[in-house]
Order: C-alpha cells, then sequence, then structure tokens
C-alpha cells in the first residue's frame, strides 16, 4: 500500500481548518496529519509532525504566512500552498510567498461557505498532490540575486520612447503556471533595456493576480511589464502578461503592426489564460521571427500551440530543463513532441533572449 501524502493546515480560522482538512482528506492519497492557527504554533506542529506538504494561510495573527515561510525554510524546505484572499493585498502577499519557495496557491472564494465546491477540492487535491512530488531542494531554492533597479532606471524606462517602437518584426511568446511567478522574476529582470521586440506572457493565475505580478515585475525590470489590455497595439520593450480569466491573442493589423485582443470565451485545458491560446494565435497572425519559451508548470499546456508556431513559422523553441523546474510537466510535454531547438537551465533563458534578440 503506498503512504499517503502527510499534510499539515495551517489556518486561523476553525471553520478554514476543518473544510481545508476535509477537502483534502477526501482523497484517499492525501491524510492531514495536523493543524494550527497561526505560524508561531505552525512551526511546532510542522517540526513534530514532518509533513510532505503544508497550506497556509496568508493572513494569520501572531506571525502571518509570510513571516512564517521565511522562519521555516531557514531549516525545513517544506512545499507550501497557500490560501489566499482575492483582493489586491492578497494577491501581493500571496506573490512574495511565492517568491520566497511556496510552489503554488489557492484562492478564497468571495462566499466562503462555497470553499467546498468540487471545482476548488480538485484544484487543492491537484495542487497537493503535485506539491508532494516536489524535491525539497527546490523549495526556496535561489536563482539569479535579484538587483533593485534605481528610481533613475524606471524615469529612463518611461521616458526613452524609442523602446515603444511599434514597427514588430521579432517577438517573443513565454507561457509558464506551477512555479512561473518565480521563474518570470529570473527571468524578466535580466532582460536588457531597449530588447527589440514585445513579449507575451501567459501565467497560469486567477483574476485579480496577474496585475499584481505585472506590477511586481515592473518594478524588478529595466523593460516595462503590464498587464495586457484588451485593444492595445504591441510595442517593442514591452512584456504583456495575460490578465487571469481571459486568453490573450494577437490580430495582425499590418505587416509590422499588431494588436492585443483579450478573449472571454471557455478554458482550453483547463486554463484560461491558456498558453496553446496564445502561441496559435501568434503562429496564425504574426509574420516573422518568434523565439518561444516554455517553463515550468504542471500538465501540457503549450505543447499544441509550439507546435502551431514551429510548423508555421521560423521559431526557435526554449524549454526550461528538468532540474530548475519546480514541475517539469510543460516544458517535458514540447521537449518529448520533438518541438524544443534548446533546453536549458532557467538562469540561462535572458542570457538567451538578449543575445538573439537584441536591443534597440
Amino acid at each position: 500500500m503506498t503512504e499517503k501524502i502527510k499534510v499539515v493546515v495551517v489556518d486561523d480560522s476553525a471553520f478554514m481548518r476543518k473544510i481545508l482538512s476535509d477537502l483534502i482528506m477526501s482523497d484517499g492519497r492525501c491524510d492531514v496529519i495536523g493543524k494550527a492557527s497561526n505560524g508561531l504554533e505552525a512551526i511546532e506542529v510542522i517540526k513534530n509532525n514532518k509533513p510532505d506538504v503544508i497550506t497556509v494561510d496568508v493572513e494569520m495573527p501572531k506571525m502571518n504566512g509570510i513571516e512564517m515561510l521565511k522562519e521555516l525554510y531557514k531549516t525545513d524546505k517544506i512545499p507550501a500552498i497557500m490560501i489566499s484572499s482575492i483582493t489586491t493585498e492578497g494577491a501581493k502577499e500571496t506573490l512574495e510567498a511565492l517568491s520566497l519557495g511556496a510552489v503554488d496557491f489557492i484562492t478564497k472564494p468571495e462566499n466562503i461557505f462555497s470553499i467546498n465546491s468540487e471545482e476548488i477540492k480538485n484544484d487543492l487535491i491537484s495542487k497537493v498532490v503535485t506539491a508532494a512530488n516536489i524535491p525539497s531542494w527546490k523549495i526556496a531554492k535561489s536563482q539569479f540575486k535579484i538587483q533593485a533597479k534605481p528610481i533613475q532606471v524606471k524615469q529612463d524606462k518611461n521616458l526613452d520612447m524609442s523602446v515603444f517602437s511599434d514597427h514588430i518584426d521579432q517577438l517573443v511568446t513565454i507561457g509558464t503556471s506551477t512555479g512561473g511567478p518565480k521563474a518570470l522574476q529570473t527571468v524578466i529582470s535580466h532582460i536588457n533595456k531597449g530588447f527589440n521586440a514585445p513579449i507575451l506572457i501567459v501565467q497560469h493565475m486567477p483574476k485579480g493576480f496577474t496585475a499584481s505580478l505585472a506590477s511586481r515585475l515592473d518594478t524588478m525590470s529595466e523593460i516595462h511589464v503590464k498587464e495586457a489590455e484588451d485593444g492595445e497595439i504591441l510595442k517593442k520593450g514591452v512584456a504583456y502578461i495575460a490578465p487571469g480569466d481571459k486568453h490573450m491573442v494577437i490580430k495582425r493589423m499590418s505587416t509590422y503592426k499588431y494588436k492585443i485582443l483579450l478573449d472571454d470565451s471557455e478554458k482550453v485545458r483547463g486554463h484560461k489564460p491558456s498558453c496553446d491560446v496564445m502561441m496559435t494565435s501568434v503562429a496564425n497572425e504574426f509574420k516573422h521571427h518568434t523565439i518561444d519559451v516554455i517553463m515550468t508548470g504542471m500538465g501540457a499546456d503549450g505543447s499544441l500551440g509550439l507546435k502551431e508556431l514551429t510548423t508555421k513559422l521560423k521559431s526557435y523553441v526554449i524549454a526550461q530543463d528538468k532540474d530548475s523546474c519546480v514541475v517539469f510537466g510543460m516544458p517535458k510535454a514540447a521537449i518529448d513532441l520533438g518541438l524544443a531547438n534548446e533546453v536549458t537551465d532557467l538562469k540561462n533563458i535572458s542570457h538567451i533572449l538578449n543575445d538573439k534578440i537584441g536591443v534597440i
């Protein structure tokens, strides 16, 4: 008999502890072996019970989820799934937790009594099972050291209008999921100022979190990073993140001019935004050279879109390697289909992009 996945649930609400525990234990592969009402209590419970996975509420008294992870990860690298409120502050704190090493998150619904819905249960269990299979050495693993950009760079970035040329003859697409926010931080923060192409990014995230992700990345980067808006014209030196709960596609306006459209159609292979949808639209609408990056994430989203890109365009596909992925699902799917021109460590991706695209 396979040993069950041992989980500790950390939440200041007794109601949430009960509901989350019941959801997790409804799957025969999982067992909740401990509970805690705040970060301080949780650290002791975790040390005494040695779980495989922990779920952690972001907002708690005495020691919140962020403070708890900082303390815990000094000694114990345990996969954490954050439980976040759907608020701007909740999104910022969740992204901070992901940057510290938490592997994923789920959001509390606006009606808290619907948290035991089938969709949330399936999402939570899927993430617990995935997290349990992540080696401890990948948790809170440091990547590039992110240097805080001086204020003058931010000013220069906004004033240097030559960067924002809309004469587009090359394009970068990036698809990622579990582990993606931290991976994007490593890649986007090392793209050179004046980057000579737009970057289209699909990160699997719910509505309300992608704007905070874009804002966070923008403060760390020499290029401009923003949440994509319907109808805006693609410009060089700008990274566009697909909004949560919207598909992002492009539309050709002329040979070298393109705009973004946001699509509210159904999920594709369980995702909205979908890497496949974004990449397929580029394959159908774009007429020039693309570099396409597939990074850490569960499942196989992106593989169909990459197949379209490599069939229809002169595309160069970069896949993140297994060792630097939190979850090797999405890159592996592309590699197994023979779509990757290059398989590389996360740290190398920005160097390759800077070299192949160049600056204005």
